[in-house]
């Protein structure tokens, strides 16, 4: 049986994962029909920014149906943190492709070879990348970064690079533009600070209330990013 917390934990990761596939799925359909590449990158950027949440989730379908968490914790960590590098790589490609066309594929090169570093550590360096935490019967697994080690830095750089050259990148476009552009530089800015932000807090936070906040707020992430690219 699910507890409380453990619903409270299931269903945010459930409705991250649900807006990322309802908003990218759609963001796919207007792309084939406008034949707009963009906008189906930031499809792509939507649900891979939305599987950071598929350990949860997994682990919450395991408790809900069959009485038992996942097997090993480590396929807590990887089913989400595997979704970081091709998050990444798509939201870079993005961003370069609006804010700096001509350097675009260094800037998306050099998250390649960071990303690819990270999913290293992630897979074969997991025991001293987190700690999984003691959990009731009911919860669900939870894990958190080792602060001392590599992992944990990588993601704190990935984090920051989003927020200046993503989330205060487009806001400045947004400042420099008017009209329907400066609108959707704007929602741009809003969905990647939210995603930042969100994403930061829910790895520190502990406070379950806290927690269901948090994840609502990440909820509205894919929303922003479509209407900053649906036409």
């Amino acid at each position: 049986m699910v507890s409380p917390i453990g619903w409270l934990d299931g269903l945010t990761a459930s409705g991250i994962i649900l807006s990322s596939v309802i908003f990218g799925l759609l963001s796919l359909y207007k792309a084939k029909k406008l034949h707009a590449k963009l906008l189906a990158i930031a499809a792509l950027t939507m649900f891979f920014v939305g599987c950071l949440w598929l350990g949860p989730f997994v682990d919450f379908i395991m408790v809900l149906f069959f009485n038992t968490n996942l097997s090993e914790n480590i396929y807590y960590s990887v089913l989400s943190y595997t979704n970081v590098a091709p998050a990444l790589i798509f939201a870079m490609y993005l961003g370069g492709s609006l804010l700096l066309p001509k350097r675009k594929w260094i800037i998306v090169g050099i998250y390649i070879i960071l990303g690819g570093i990270f999913e290293y550590f992630l897979w074969f360096q997991n025991a001293q990348s987190f700690s999984y935490i003691p959990h009731e019967v009911g919860d669900l697994i939870n894990a958190e970064f080792v602060r001392t080690y590599y992992t944990f830095y990588f993601v704190v750089l990935f984090l920051i690079s989003a927020l200046i050259f993503l989330g205060i990148g487009f806001a400045i476009k947004a400042k420099q533009s008017t009209g329907q552009l400066r609108k959707k530089f704007l929602y741009l800015s809003l969905g990647f600070i939210i995603f930042v932000v969100c994403g930061a807090l829910d790895s520190v936070l502990t406070l379950p209330v806290a927690i269901g906040v948090i994840r609502a707020v990440m909820m509205t992430f894919a929303l922003w990013m479509y209407l900053g690219l649906k036409t």
